[in-house]
């Protein structure tokens, strides 16, 4: 029996599913869970879809409206991990994980830890949410427009709208069998990519006035701090694509963007353009991703953050 097939048989058997992903979600997360928590209601399941900070620009995709905070209960008998490389990424929400009676790993982040009883992980998928179609399929869903167009939202975002490494033929050939669905293209990337808030307009603003170029332009580095939020009346996902402001400028091939979580500590995004692999970098602070996009989590300040990672990246430049 593979993986696949073991995955497909505990969803079947269980009658209480919670769906979870990662902290600060991005829109492979998003659109991985809520493909996901529409299929299983296709089936008439009991679920529960537990996201944190859901951005508001993903609200126009089905089952949305049903996402929670919290679940009903500790004790569901599946738990779903969906686009989340190690279990403390699940942050607050890993009790649901451990209380569960089958756990279920569902990934394509090069170093994800296999935390569950059953992992199905493609670190050559560009998304979570390509994996999941192969799995929909398996599970005999019919994939209708509402379920196409959350996955189709993951493929788009994690791809950087195919731009990013992974993206292949398979990718081009799972969109079109989206398209045929109904999916309208046009309004999911709309959503995705060109509706933003304004106080995510003030915020990218704030960190596009502290940019710095480090080694002879070759680093872009910005910061947000909580502070800065708190200004603008941020909301969730209102710091989504600052880090792709600073890689997008002629000459830089790494950009660093930090986001203060607390007192101490600050996330960390990385993306590169052509040869750095960022994932290396993010490893020596027990983060992760891809050869292009990857993070991580560092305590100290932005000054003395900045100064570690640069002594880090140096050695990769060229």
């Amino acid at each position: 029996m593979t993986t696949l097939d073991n995955i497909v048989e505990e969803i079947k058997k269980a009658e209480s599913i919670v769906i979870l992903t990662h902290e600060t979600p991005d829109g492979d997360a998003i659109g991985s869970s809520l493909a996901m928590y529409n299929a299983l209601k296709q089936i008439g399941k009991n679920v529960d879809v537990i996201i944190p900070e859901c951005p508001r620009n993903f609200d126009f995709l089905a089952g949305a409206k049903d996402v929670k905070k919290e679940g009903k209960t500790d004790n569901y008998d599946l738990a779903i991990a969906l686009d989340c490389a190690t279990i403390d990424r699940l942050n607050g929400w890993k009790n649901y994980l451990d209380e569960a009676n089958v756990t279920i790993n569902i990934d394509h982040h090069t170093k994800n830890g296999m935390f569950a009883d059953y992992n199905y992980v493609n670190p050559a998928s560009p998304a979570c949410a390509q994996i999941l179609i192969i799995v929909l399929e398996a599970l005999n869903i019919k994939i209708t427009k509402d379920i196409g167009s959350c996955l189709l939202a993951g493929i788009i975002t994690d791809t950087g709208g195919f731009k990013n490494q992974g993206v292949s033929a398979e990718t081009f050939q799972f969109v079109a069998w989206l398209l045929q669905t109904g999916v309208n293209v046009s309004e999911v990337y709309k959503h995705a990519y060109q509706v933003r808030t304004r106080s995510s307009f003030e915020l990218s603003k704030k960190a596009m006035d502290r940019l710095e170029f480090l080694e002879d332009g070759k680093i872009a580095f910005t910061y947000i701090t909580k502070q800065d939020e708190l200004e603008v009346n941020a909301e969730p996902g209102d710091h989504e694509g600052i880090v792709e402001k600073g890689r997008d400028i002629e000459g830089v091939e790494v950009s660093v963007f930090l986001r203060q979580r607390d007192d101490k500590t600050y996330k960390v995004s990385l993306r590169s353009n052509d040869y750095v692999n960022v994932s290396d970098v993010a490893i020596v602070f027990g983060g992760g991703g891809h050869v292009k996009a990857a993070g991580c989590s560092i305590a100290g300040t932005p000054e003395q953050i900045k100064s570690t990672l640069v002594s880090i990246i140096r050695k990769y430049l060229k």
